[in-house]
């Protein structure tokens, strides 16, 4: 299995919070275990949103989790970064104020810290 590097809670904005996380993965099923071990923490599982983006050797992978359009920005980035055979995961706990647009610039905000912790 996939061993999931998770940098916690990085950044709140309006009472959100944002977690990233990721992993190595060959497969959708790397993937959907990567999921699986992050939401087994409560605190994961709770949460409003798990917005993901992977690139694979069979191509690129992403799910909005209901924060519609925040999987292409972690797959653009991740793209950029040229990133391949990896997952990013950005966790958001909804603080009960809408972030309008603010919302895709805390998603890369959290894949930068990703990619700049992971040395990319």
């Amino acid at each position: 299995m996939p061993e999931l590097t998770r940098l916690g809670v990085i950044l709140t904005d309006r009472g959100s919070k944002y977690a990233v996380s990721g992993a190595d993965v060959e497969s959708r099923a790397d993937v959907d275990a990567v999921l699986a071990d992050l939401k087994s923490d409560r605190a994961y599982a709770k949460a409003t949103h798990n917005t993901w983006a992977a690139i694979l050797p069979t191509g690129a992978l992403k799910a909005d989790d209901g924060e519609s359009g925040a999987a292409m920005v972690i797959l653009r980035m991740m793209e950029r970064a040229e990133m391949q055979d990896h997952v990013i995961v950005v966790t958001r706990w909804y603080g009960g104020k809408k972030l309008g647009g603010d919302r895709f610039r805390r998603v890369q905000d959290a894949v930068r810290a990703y990619l700049d912790q992971s040395g990319i």
